[in-house]
């Protein structure tokens, strides 16, 4: 990132239209880390009150793929250098990459719960930190204690997104341009080794010739940090084939909700979007893994890749809705209420009088072939 010092907009009144009473910075190390802190943005939607900002840290990825997600979050960017030397209200963290550098009020959204994601030199930097489950409080004071007096328990707003968005489905196979008369087959795979893409690097020119184009449509989504890795080309490279047949492949920082949002099935390995489709009470097809990997729920069919794979996708059963759901989420519908709450209190600000708004997930805009 640049690092010449942009004139605004923070507590900048020479030419300033509105002056904020809050700042906000968000850190974006990489684009997993933003999309964990984009679903916090609607929380402060249309607060004159607050200016939001966002940063790439030095220690981050400077991939295309995170700069890209920035540029797409439409927010002002400042170069580190400057984020360094600014004293802000709050600022939101997905992990440590640049903790230790800023000043303010820090809210953690971490995604594991251990003493290298949550400590800096041993200390404990951040002032609230995010948990999604109770059992998670149980997990920090084995693993962190230092960490559980500045944890809460909000719920999944990511997955309460996706649970909104449910009731307007007719929408996103829409914008994937699926026929009424065909069924959404969605893929997904995580990254190395012992991903699906890891394992079986035909996975969607597989899927492709086994299911017929004219009943069904298939979506795909690769995790980000395979593009961050590998760069566009060479994943447009590899999955050249299977977009020339018709895959509608999704960009890595967003889109995977939106299909998954319409899929009638899904094909994945160990990745949240199996975890997700579950939770949502669509029928999951689980890719068969490496010893290593993590199981799947109870109950996940597993693909025999010796049988076709059509009549798989129909077999009965698959992992409990309910019980996938209280696993992932011990605050349904909720977490859009305890997070806004949590960031006004580290703001020191009243909460807004109208509603917490829950935002539906993006519709999915495919990458072209």
């Amino acid at each position: 990132m640049d690092d010449a010092w942009l004139r605004g907009p923070i507590r900048r009144r020479s030419w300033a239209t509105r002056i904020a009473r809050r700042t906000v910075c968000l850190v974006v190390p990489h684009v997993v880390a933003g999309v964990r802190l984009a679903d916090l943005l609607p929380l402060l939607e249309a607060d004159h009150r607050i200016q939001v900002v966002v940063t790439v840290p030095e220690d981050g990825s400077h991939g295309p793929a995170t700069q890209d997600f920035v540029k797409a979050l439409g927010i002002v960017a400042l170069p580190w250098t400057q984020a360094r030397h600014t004293e802000w209200d709050l600022v939101l963290v997905a992990d440590k990459h640049g903790v230790g550098e800023l000043r303010g009020k820090m809210l953690l959204v971490p995604q594991e719960l251990d003493a290298d994601t949550l400590t800096v030199d041993g200390q404990v930097r951040a002032d609230a930190i995010v948990l999604t489950h109770d059992r998670q409080l149980e997990q920090l004071g084995e693993n962190v204690p230092d960490a559980k007096p500045a944890a809460f328990v909000a719920g999944d707003i990511g997955f309460d997104r996706l649970e909104a968005a449910m009731s307007l489905r007719k929408h996103y196979r829409e914008a994937l341009d699926v026929p009424t008369d065909q069924e959404l087959v969605f893929v997904s795979s995580a990254y190395g080794e012992q991903s699906a893409l890891g394992r079986h690097p035909d996975l969607f020119d597989r899927i492709l010739a086994e299911l017929a184009p004219d009943r069904y449509w298939v979506a795909g989504a690769l995790h980000p940090r395979t593009w961050a890795q590998y760069g566009e080309w060479q994943v447009r490279d590899w999955m050249s084939p299977a977009l020339n047949d018709g895959l509608r492949l999704m960009p890595p920082h967003e889109g995977w909700r939106g299909a998954l949002v319409g899929a009638d099935a899904v094909i994945g390995d160990h990745g949240k979007p199996t975890r997700y489709a579950a939770g949502i009470g669509v029928p999951v097809l689980h890719v068969p893994d490496g010893e290593d990997a993590p199981e799947p729920f109870d109950g996940t069919p597993v693909w025999d890749l010796d049988d076709p794979l059509e009549p798989q996708l129909k077999q009965p059963g698959g992992p409990d809705r309910d019980t996938v759901r209280d696993l992932l989420t011990s605050r349904p519908g909720e977490a859009g209420s305890v997070l806004r709450q949590k960031l006004y209190e580290l703001l020191d600000l009243d909460e807004p009088a109208r509603s917490v708004p829950l935002s539906p997930v993006s519709l999915p805009v495919p990458v072209l072939p």
